[in-house]
């Protein structure tokens, strides 16, 4: 699309979008704000972004004010803090908070991305890729005990590499600073979310070879979670907040990478449209995004074997511990528009597809 035709779809999306808001407004009710932390600004989180560009979060009557906060530990102390209500982060780390005797632990209330959502980039084109390749090579790592870095780990056990002998692994750079230091020439091997990964194959600095995702299996490798005193005191907001990702997700499986690039396109102002398609299509060609906000309990054990492989699990936690699922099935249930991951039907959300939530800032 041109850039005036762009522009013009975006100030239309926009102005559509202080509609719903106004539309809201008149039938008396409260708008609800909540503070929402994502842990990084990726097309992995498509689903969130649609939330917000197609006024499905206004229409629940929310206000979310979306910050991103880079890493997975700096998330979680925002949300231990009270500085943000929600937190979109990996499971594992709730896990972690519980192992520590948290007296008001954080639940998991509903998940967004269901594999892992790095690929394996490596600097040199390879005709064929082969995991044996990346022996004795140099490895921009991520922080040890997050989840990118134990899906690798447990990815390259699978293949009969141990990443700490077999890999010159580097694990001294911030998790917002890895994709830049790959970039300035540091590491032969990397993992990339999207849209760095499609970004980097532009500019020619190497190609993906492989899915951590696809290799690693469905976790619930992303997930709104928030302490338990809050789910407890905002049970609306909570659920308001799963109905409209919910809704996010199914407008996501029924629609075209192309499609769903236009719609997040507010949040990535300084990426190529074309970038973001073909990020959206590697994530759908290997449905890394939930189709519904359930964690299910094969997912939860998959997480904690891929925890205990890296040695950062103290104990087995039950599902139930630390997943409140009763959000996620009220959505499903409130919307009837598909119960499982697999039976996708059509969202009934089309007439908004181009609504903005003026409550969400990119």
């Amino acid at each position: 699309m041109k850039y005036g035709a762009r522009y013009k779809a975006v100030v239309a999306a926009a102005l559509f979008g202080l509609l719903l808001l106004s539309g809201c407004a008149s039938k008396g009710e409260q708008t609800i704000e909540i503070r929402l932390g994502e842990v990084a600004r990726t097309v992995f989180y498509a689903p969130q972004y649609v939330a917000l560009s197609q006024g499905m979060f206004a229409q629940e009557g929310l206000d979310v004010q979306l910050a991103t906060i880079p890493g997975g530990d700096k998330a979680m102390t925002a949300l231990l803090s009270n500085q943000a209500d929600i937190a979109l982060i990996g499971a594992e780390t709730s896990i972690y908070v519980y192992q520590q005797g948290a007296e008001d632990p954080v639940i998991n209330f509903a998940q967004l991305t269901q594999t892992d959502g790095t690929f394996l980039f490596a600097r040199q084109a390879q005709d064929r890729f082969d995991w044996e390749k990346l022996k004795q090579q140099s490895f921009l790592g991520q922080r040890k005990g997050g989840m990118p870095q134990m899906s690798l780990e447990f990815t390259l056990r699978k293949h009969g590499i141990d990443p700490h002998k077999d890999l010159k692994l580097i694990q001294n750079i911030d998790f917002a600073n890895v994709a830049s230091a790959f970039g300035s020439g540091t590491g032969e091997y990397v993992q990339l979310f999207e849209p760095q990964a499609s970004i980097f194959e532009k500019e020619g600095r190497g190609r993906v070879v492989a899915s951590i995702g696809v290799e690693s299996g469905e976790l619930p490798y992303t997930v709104y979670m928030a302490k338990q005193s809050y789910l407890k005191q905002n049970s609306e907001a909570a659920q308001k907040f799963t109905n409209a990702i919910y809704r996010a997700q199914q407008w996501i499986a029924s629609h075209s990478p192309e499609q769903i690039a236009e719609a997040i396109t507010p949040y990535f102002k300084d990426t190529e449209l074309a970038v973001l398609t073909s990020s959206i299509k590697r994530y759908k060609e290997q449905s890394t995004y939930a189709t519904n906000p359930i964690i299910e309990e094969k997912e939860w054990k998959n997480l904690q074997d891929i925890m205990a492989s890296a040695g950062e699990l103290k104990s087995p936690v039950a599902l139930d511990k630390l997943v409140n699922p009763s959000f996620a099935k009220q959505a499903i249930s409130s919307n009837s528009i598909g119960n499982t991951k697999t039976d996708v039907k059509k969202s009934t959300t089309e007439a908004t597809d181009t609504a903005v939530d003026a409550g969400g800032s990119p």
